[in-house]
């Protein structure tokens, strides 16, 4: 199952029953997981940890050099979780002396066309659209969905269980459970149908709802927002998650509609 016009450096660590196609490119330092299919044209570089069950379609680079001026050459690493989809020419660079590592977690699929930059953290079940462009130390939380031609600032987080409109520009961080989306982004309302695929309660619905409108259409600053809440509402997953995040951002998270 590995052409004879693949050019595998013998330091690699192939698992077992691992399909590696025609003009695919594997280089030393290279650990691919067991029951892997790395499509022809691929390159895979050194540093990179793929898990596995994963597929990597022609034309994708995983762990290219860094695209940032700090890096020196430091020994760093890519590490992809098991059964995730790479399609085709998507790059995914290693990390810099920042992290060491830029992370893809497991059961992730990454459309055609589209960059993770250096130390990104992208957890679990996340998937992101065709030439959606994620900058340098992001961090995408589990279930997140961002949609095709999507371009992501540096240092910015996005939480679970978002949803993000094509062609968005994210400037800001994206707080958990929310729909986000017009030019410039903007919150839209929450990701009811995300959660309910994945078995969100009505009740748990309802409670984010009220949550996010006490932050985004009561008029209130998010601090005293932020205050708000958690006087009004007792202590949840959902409640802590959103009030933990709203905290944490240090770049803001993105504003309310103009209409509210």
């Amino acid at each position: 199952m590995l052409s004879k016009l693949a050019v595998i450096n013998p330091d690699a660590q192939i698992g077992e029953n691992v399909s590696i196609g025609h003009f695919t490119i594997i280089d030393k330092d290279v650990v691919i997981g067991d029951n892997c299919r790395i499509h022809p044209h691929a390159v895979i570089y050194s540093g990179a940890r793929v898990g596995n069950h994963c597929e990597v379609f022609p034309g994708a680079v995983i762990a290219g050099i860094p695209q940032d001026l700090k890096f020196n050459g430091e020994d760093s690493t890519v590490e992809i979780g098991s059964h995730t989809t790479i399609r085709e020419c998507v790059t995914i660079n290693r990390g810099t002396v920042s992290k060491g590592k830029t992370i893809v977690g497991s059961n992730c699929l990454i459309m055609a066309y589209s960059h993770v930059a250096h130390d990104c953290v992208i957890k679990d079940h996340v998937i992101i659209g065709n030439a959606t462009q994620i900058a340098g130390e992001v961090d995408i939380d589990d279930y997140a969905i961002i949609s095709g031609g999507a371009l992501v600032h540096q240092f910015g987080k996005i939480s679970k269980h978002v949803m993000i409109q094509g062609g968005s520009r994210v400037a800001k961080d994206v707080p958990p459970y929310t729909l986000i989306g017009r030019d410039p982004i903007i919150y839209c309302g929450i990701n009811i149908v995300g959660l309910r695929r994945r078995g969100f309660t009505k009740e748990k619905i309802y409670l984010i709802q009220d949550i996010y409108r006490t932050l985004y259409a009561r008029g209130l600053n998010t601090t005293d927002a932020v205050q708000c809440i958690e006087n009004e509402y007792e202590s949840s997953e959902e409640r802590d998650l959103i009030l933990t995040f709203i905290k944490s951002s240090k770049r803001g998270i993105v504003r309310g509609s103009i209409d509210e």
